[in-house]
């Protein structure tokens, strides 16, 4: 097992940062149950003048204060009350930049995380789209801060390396409101894989 260390999400590129995790493991431990999956889905933020960025022209609130942290930690909201989002900061302290895993390829764990999603068979919706692979994982808001190199949620390097001529890049999913901004292409998945998001 090799823990994706902290150079890593403190480089200054949150685009090729977002890139570059498809391939890499998701891994949450809670309550001594181990639960985990191949991220094949991804969205970077680039904070400040990123329109769609909860960080967008310097915002600061007390949910979003820790995308100024220093690269390596979560950030973990609520969409529409329901759904939790997990994300990982990234780049340098007063910087904050973020990307958002949005789907993994469930591989570890799998009895808990279809418990944890009420589900009796296992299809792509168990892990395909944030907020339903931040449920299989166990993932919460309160969640949100935590040392990404610790031993509750991290990330590994497998040495699974994704080709360019499989990697998708397209617009992100649901951020409309960011206008121009809503059609970079900074959205990453893995072609052909089923546990990527229907995006609709």
């Amino acid at each position: 097992m090799k823990k994706i260390d902290l150079d890593f999400y403190q480089g200054n590129d949150v685009v090729e940062i977002s890139r570059l995790l498809l391939g890499k493991y998701l891994v949450t431990r809670f309550d001594n149950a181990i639960t985990g999956g191949v991220i094949v889905e991804t969205e970077a933020y680039a904070g400040a003048t990123d329109k769609a960025s909860h960080a967008y022209g310097g915002r600061r609130t007390a949910r979003t204060e820790i995308m100024y942290a220093e690269g390596g930690v979560s950030y973990v909201y609520l969409c529409y009350g329901i759904h939790h989002l997990f994300n990982v900061v990234t780049n340098k302290k007063d910087i904050p930049h973020a990307v958002l895993i949005r789907a993994i390829e469930p591989i570890e764990g799998l009895d808990v995380m279809m418990l944890r999603r009420k589900k009796d068979k296992i299809d792509f919706t168990l892990t395909s789209g944030p907020g339903a692979m931040s449920e299989a994982l166990g993932i919460k808001t309160k969640h949100t801060g935590i040392d990404m190199t610790g031993d509750q949620i991290w990330i590994e390097d497998k040495n699974y390396t994704i080709g360019a001529e499989d990697i998708i890049a397209g617009p992100r999913v649901g951020v409309a409101y960011a206008k121009e901004d809503a059609l970079l292409p900074y959205r990453f998945s893995i072609k052909n894989n089923k546990w990527v998001s229907r995006a609709k």
